[in-house]
């Protein structure tokens, strides 16, 4: 009897103890009645019969009133509950089983808690299916109860902690290329930062990122490395290299690419129109949640003008309109919206993103910033929830020059593949927000280039002299990579640059001669012989970029010469190698010929570049805490690394 009572549900095990007490409030009064009584006649059986119905009546009524004051409760809150089930004619005797409560938000007005609205949503009708089983109970004969009958209290119920639920996308780390086989290496640019910032969050709190949350491109632009800027916006950027040894191997070396956009002072952006579209799904409620989200978006609308226009949209079951197009100069009422939100409900994404789509075209304006700000945990589970339909849906919407930036908060059920993934389709970019100071980053410090596009569909194509590079590895951008065809396509959708954004990619190369190389020689493949007059290129860099609201791209090439070989890494290449060099141990360490935590700790502590914000400070302290929690680098080949 104890195990079965531990399976029932709260209410159905109240229900319980209170026609267990009256049962025996009604034993032990017979027990006290005189022989001649008017009741001695009455036999024993029929006493508790009596007691039965009527406690099983009393049971019933009180049931019956909460639901009636809660359904009042919930509908005057603004909730309508589902029409109650068709009556069962005839139910067989069954199991009891748990219920799941579906969360409403919060419906509770003064004098009630929220757990009594929330039974007004129980799934099925379990309310229903207690009260006839209290019935069945009470009208089945049953003996009198004896001390040794007697149930003990129920246990105490279970709590357990929520199951880590968060999204991933599954990759492998380029492979070792033969230049002689494949000269050409091709993919779209990438100027998201997330994924260190969601990475960090977990170091800090103690948990070992899983390897597919690491991305190593976006480890890599997290960090500004001063690369050149272009002089004016007719050029929207400029393209710089850097060879140099490797700095884990001295027979390889790096190149190292960076693309700097022409930084537009945030006094002289265009007009703004931004929708911020807010999960306020129950999911939300955490303080690394819905909460931060409303200070971060609380910064950028104190950066705002009078020509700006900012809309709030939020979703949970379903969308709603929660502050309409408002200039930019109105911050109190927009402070006061954001205020307001509070968290609850499931997760309906889906109509969020067609409502804040439709609003940001009601407040389209021509010629100026016009972007959706998408901010989740990215946990969608009701409405439109398969992901190739969200993103076919927020690619289509891009095409009405309406772009979409990603914002993931929390912990738990984040799914950073969702939000990665509508990201890249919608135009836009995709950070993480895990402390103030990354909102302050991200939405303040960096607000030209989370906003403003000044070059689109950015796509790099590197082809490699096989008479002076005999193997490369592209680091990172495993999900950016294009298909060689894919270059002058113009059709091709690739990354966005953002004002004075810099991106960077690292090539490792081995060359021609070199003991370094990974690969076996093939036994039917020539020596290639270079071009003439080539023999002093490395590889040749070609870019293509198309202006925000033009169709066709335009070309950058530029050789890597040779000649331009640095004896030592600069500074910024060293820092860069060091956080790809991160990157990979904490995907298990297998690229990087021996370096371990100390190798990466010192060049990184080598570095001499300015620091205002203290984030190279703050990668240290990062690689520190990983050393200790991680320990010792073991290679795929068995080999532990030496620090």
């Amino acid at each position: 009897m104890q195990a079965s009572t531990s399976r029932r549900s709260p209410s159905a095990r109240h229900s319980m103890h209170l026609l267990s007490a009256a049962l025996l409030a009604a034993l032990a009064l017979s027990a006290c009645q005189a022989p001649g009584d008017v009741n001695s006649s009455t036999s024993k059986n029929e006493q508790v019969g009596k007691v039965r119905g009527a406690q099983a009546a009393q049971a019933d009524a009180p049931h019956d009133k909460l639901q009636a004051a809660d359904a009042a409760a919930a509908t005057s809150a603004g909730y309508t509950a589902p029409a109650p089930a068709e009556p069962v004619k005839s139910m067989p005797a069954q199991p009891l089983v748990e219920y799941e409560a579906k969360s409403v938000g919060n419906l509770a007005p003064a004098g009630r808690t929220q757990a009594q609205v929330d039974r007004v949503m129980v799934t099925g009708s379990r309310v229903r299916e207690d009260s006839r089983l209290m019935k069945r109970m009470a009208a089945a004969p049953m003996p009198v109860a004896s001390p040794a009958m007697i149930a003990p209290p129920p246990p105490p119920p279970y709590y357990s902690q929520p199951a880590n639920t968060e999204k991933y996308a599954e990759r492998e780390d380029n492979p070792v290329v033969r230049a002689s086989e494949q000269p050409l290496s091709t993919f779209s640019i990438d100027v998201d930062t997330g994924s260190y910032a969601n990475v960090r969050r977990m170091l800090n709190d103690g948990q070992r990122p899983p390897a597919d949350a690491v991305r190593a491109e976006e480890f890599i632009n997290y960090f500004d490395y001063g690369h050149a800027a272009p002089k004016s916006l007719a050029t929207p950027f400029k393209v710089s290299t850097e060879l140099a040894p490797a700095p884990w191997n001295a027979q390889r070396q790096l190149l190292m690419i960076g693309i700097k956009g022409y930084d537009v002072p945030k006094q002289t952006l265009p007009p703004v129109n931004l929708v911020f579209l807010i999960d306020t799904s129950g999911s939300m409620e955490s303080p690394d949640k819905l909460p931060l989200l409303k200070s971060a978006f609380s910064m950028l609308t104190k950066q705002l003008r009078a020509q700006d226009r900012i809309s709030i949209v939020v979703y949970a079951g379903a969308a709603g309109l929660v502050l309409p197009p408002t200039p930019g100069d109105r911050q109190q009422e927009i402070l006061d919206a954001l205020g307001r939100l509070q968290a609850g409900g499931s997760t309906n994404g889906g109509d969020g993103i067609r409502l804040a789509y439709a609003t940001a075209k009601q407040a389209f304006i021509k010629d100026g910033v016009n972007r959706v700000i998408l901010a989740t945990d990215g946990d969608f589970n009701v409405g439109t929830v398969d992901n190739n339909a969200l993103e076919t849906m927020v690619a289509d919407q891009r095409k009405s020059g309406i772009a979409l930036t990603t914002l993931g908060f929390g912990t738990g059920n984040y799914n950073d593949q969702l939000s990665e993934k509508l990201a890249d389709v919608g135009d836009g970019n995709h950070a993480y927000i895990d402390t103030l100071q990354e909102a302050r980053k991200v939405l303040v410090e960096e607000m030209g280039s989370t906003l403003l596009t000044i070059a689109r569909d950015v796509k790099i194509q590197i082809e490699f002299n096989p008479a002076q590079v005999a193997e490369y590895r592209l680091i990172g951008y495993e999900n950016r990579l294009l298909k060689r065809e894919d270059f002058a396509n113009d059709k091709v959708d690739a990354g966005d640059i953002g004002a004075g954004h810099e991106v960077t990619a690292l090539y490792e190369i081995t060359p021609v001669g070199s003991k370094a190389t990974r690969l076996p020689a093939l036994r039917y493949t020539e020596t290639a012989t270079a071009a003439g007059g080539k023999d002093g290129e490395i590889a040749n860099l070609k870019l293509r970029y198309k202006r925000p609201g033009e169709d066709r791209s335009q070309l950058i090439e530029t050789p890597v010469l040779r000649s331009g070989q640095r004896a030592v890494a600069s500074d910024p290449m060293r820092m860069a190698a060091s956080v790809a060099a991160f990157a990979d141990a904490l995907r298990d360490g297998s690229q990087y010929d021996g370096w371990g935590w100390d190798q990466i700790l010192a060049s990184a502590r080598s570095v001499r570049l300015d620091d205002r914000w203290g984030q190279r400070a703050e990668f240290v302290r990062l690689v520190e805490r990983a050393k200790s929690q991680i320990g010792e680098l073991k290679p795929a080949n068995g080999v532990a690394v030496s620090d």
